[in-house]
């Protein structure tokens, strides 16, 4: 018998001949976008009036002056100050949204008025 050689091939020329399989996971979304933590500092900052719902359809107006994870802290002009749990918040919006949706409504009542 005859002694053979057995010849192996050089393991990165082989890397460099195949195509690069990069499979690329999509990354699961952030918990946390901070959306809610820059509109609380915009309105912080900017001491906005605010209205606030609460799920039992209890309407509050003032600013908020700080908040956490689970609260927020509203000052009012007319009233003590609270703290409210987040969980009984239904929504919130500006107190400026109100008025405008008020002129709306009376431009179109004065409009129906004049026909």
């Amino acid at each position: 018998m005859a002694n053979r050689k057995l010849i192996r091939p050089d393991m990165n020329e082989l890397k460099k001949e195949l195509p690069s399989r990069s499979v690329r996971r999509k990354q699961t979304p952030p918990e946390q976008t901070n959306a809610e933590e820059f509109y609380y500092l915009k309105q912080m900052a900017a001491k906005t009036p605010m209205v606030v719902i609460l799920v039992n359809d209890e309407e509050l107006r003032g600013w908020i002056e700080w908040y956490d994870k689970g609260a927020i802290k509203l000052n009012r002009t007319s009233g003590p100050n609270l703290l409210i749990q987040k969980h009984v918040i239904r929504y919130m919006f500006k107190e400026e949204e109100l008025r405008q949706q008020q002129r709306r409504t009376n431009k179109r009542e004065a409009g129906e008025a004049e026909r």
